[in-house]
């Protein structure tokens, strides 16, 4: 009988840690950026990661956040600028004449 508990012991174990490790193992996401705000702000986290936060209208915005921390700012690549208003089906330009 003995035996028998130290096997469902030792079965026990290895599942909670079998169990713990599918729990630790998560699938990556894919970094976004937000096209509707020009400047981004790149942290650096410890141990290597890295992470792009768009959130920022202007530099001195973003500059501003990041003091103290291991950032920089960088331009949106996929910021496309002002988009032209439509008017009744016509396309107007956001300069003036």
């Amino acid at each position: 009988m003995i035996h028998l508990e130290e096997a469902a012991m030792w079965m026990l174990r290895w599942l909670f840690l079998g169990s713990a490790a599918m729990l630790a193992i998560t699938s990556a996401t894919a970094q976004t950026y937000d096209p509707s705000y020009p400047v981004c702000l790149q942290r650096w986290e410890w141990g290597g990661s890295t992470y792009f936060e768009c959130a920022y209208t202007s530099w001195d915005q973003c500059r501003a956040t990041t003091i103290g921390l291991a950032a920089m700012c960088v331009e949106n690549p996929y910021w496309q600028g002002p988009q032209p208003r439509r008017s009744a089906g016509r396309i107007r330009s956001s300069t003036p004449y």
